[in-house]
């Protein structure tokens, strides 16, 4: 048996985060992973998706710039080469994540892991015991059992960017993150696209006014449907019946974007089974000596989370003491466009612990530079405490919604009070005008209202 430091098992983006803060200490340490290399999101995640957004939106934009007096030839989407670049762009990216194992490949163990008990695991044939373990196995997609007998037809976004060509008739079911931009990306390269969902939570978003205006939106682009969609059958035209009873359609494939499970059954133990993860130190409850970061415990399944967890993770097994870290401002984009945007606390979080907010709200629909590039759509809600006028969170489907959720979540970080943000500069023409129309509408609202808003005197 083989007696190490640490192990960290999965070669993600926490896992490789991890490696970093344990090499700095040691060199007695492995890494362990059987699949394939190149971090979830450069293989089949942010990455290749952004790139067919952005082949998706140049399109789009072609059919738009008419209004401008620009007149363009006949356009037309080769989908061949559309799956081929983003290929091109995906193996690049995750060439580059490859390319950073070769300092330390000594390290790498190519194989699966199974543990035995707490403490030891056999990999490829070899038993191991570690000290510390740190358990970065990411995500896999949720397929429902339901689903699984219609292989031919159903894929997830593990499949999906191996497609050859882009598929012309396609249901997708579930409108998270993932299911809006893919969907979108189609939808605006000309396909014919149906989204299913049991709810009106597009992008995650949890304002009713925001959603409402979001689902308006999104339907003059695509079908939506808000049903629990479900298989049923395949059709004498040889495609696969989506929907319920009273209510059916027929497709050639299906992308199921229903969420992610954490990759934790395939370890084979139960002390993995209900796992829960201090979100402060990273460490398993009730086993200290092992760690779980990344999407591996369901927390905050993002990449800038993962990466920040794996640190966490890597600090702690390395420390004689753990320490409880820090997390950052809660964000995240969905790169539809208009972008759907949360920061901080959200509406249904502030509602349910009954806190004392106000909203200040923003319609990109007049605002002078969104009209300008001819992105003059968007809705925008701020969250202010109405005693002190500190920043909590906002929602947003808006145009550069990207940007502005950045400056929210640095104010919110650097806790500045919505006055100290409308002193800030603020440029004319710029989209972050939005911002502003929308922090003077909740300043206005709290018991600062009667204090300036802008300009302070010397």
């Amino acid at each position: 048996m083989k007696k190490i430091e640490v192990a960290i098992i999965g070669a993600g983006t926490a896992g490789l985060t991890a490696r970093r803060q344990v090499a700095a200490h040691t060199s007695n340490y492995l890494v362990f992973d059987g699949g394939e290399l190149g971090t979830t999101c450069a293989r089949v995640g942010c990455m290749p998706s952004k790139v067919l957004i952005q082949a998706a939106n140049d399109y789009y934009r072609l059919q738009k710039i008419a209004q401008e007096g620009i007149e363009v030839g006949a356009s037309k989407v080769h989908g061949v080469q559309v799956m081929k670049h983003v290929r091109q762009l995906r193996d690049r990216f995750t060439s580059g994540v490859i390319r950073s194992h070769e300092n330390w490949q000594e390290h790498l163990i190519r194989h699966h892991v199974r543990f035995i008990d707490e403490h030891t695991f056999e990999a490829g044939g070899e038993k191991y015991f570690a000290e510390k373990i740190i358990i970065a196995t990411g995500s896999s997609p949720f397929i429902p059992d339901q689903w699984q007998q219609y292989s031919d037809f159903i894929m997830t976004t593990d499949q999906f960017f191996e497609l050859e060509d882009l598929p012309d008739n396609l249901a997708v079911i579930g409108m998270g993150v993932i299911g809006i931009e893919l969907g979108q990306a189609l939808a605006r390269l000309g396909k014919k696209v149906h989204s299913f969902s049991s709810n009106r939570r597009l992008g995650g978003l949890q304002d009713p006014v925001i959603q409402n205006y979001a689902v308006d939106l999104m339907a003059q682009e695509m079908d939506l449907s808000f049903q629990r969609a479900k298989p049923m059958g395949v059709s004498s035209s040889g495609k696969l019946i989506v929907g319920e009873a009273d209510q059916q359609f027929e497709f050639d494939r299906v992308l199921l974007t229903m969420g992610r499970r954490a990759n934790l059954s395939q370890l084979a133990h139960p002390i993995f089974e209900n796992a829960q993860v201090d979100a402060h130190t990273m460490q398993l409850k009730g086993h200290p000596h092992i760690f779980i970061a990344g999407d591996a415990n369901s927390e905050k399944p993002l990449l800038h989370e993962a990466a920040d967890e794996g640190v966490i993770a890597g600090r702690n097994a390395m420390a004689g003491v753990e320490k409880n870290y820090r997390r950052r401002v809660f964000l995240s984009i969905t790169f539809s466009e208009p972008n759907i945007v949360m920061v901080g606390e959200n509406f249904l979080q502030l509602s349910e612990k009954k806190v004392d907010f106000v909203t200040g709200s923003v319609s990109f629909e007049g605002q002078g530079r969104s009209l300008v590039k001819l992105k003059n759509k968007g809705l925008l809600h701020v969250y202010v405490q109405r005693q002190t006028g500190e920043i909590l969170g906002a929602e947003m489907i808006a145009p550069d919604g990207e940007h502005l959720g950045h400056l929210i979540a640095w104010a919110i970080s650097c806790q500045l009070s919505v006055l100290q943000v409308l002193a800030l500069p603020f440029y004319h023409p710029v989209v972050e005008e939005g911002l502003r129309t929308a922090l003077r509408d909740a300043a206005q609202q709290t018991v600062l209202a009667s204090e300036s808003l802008e300009v302070f005197p010397l």
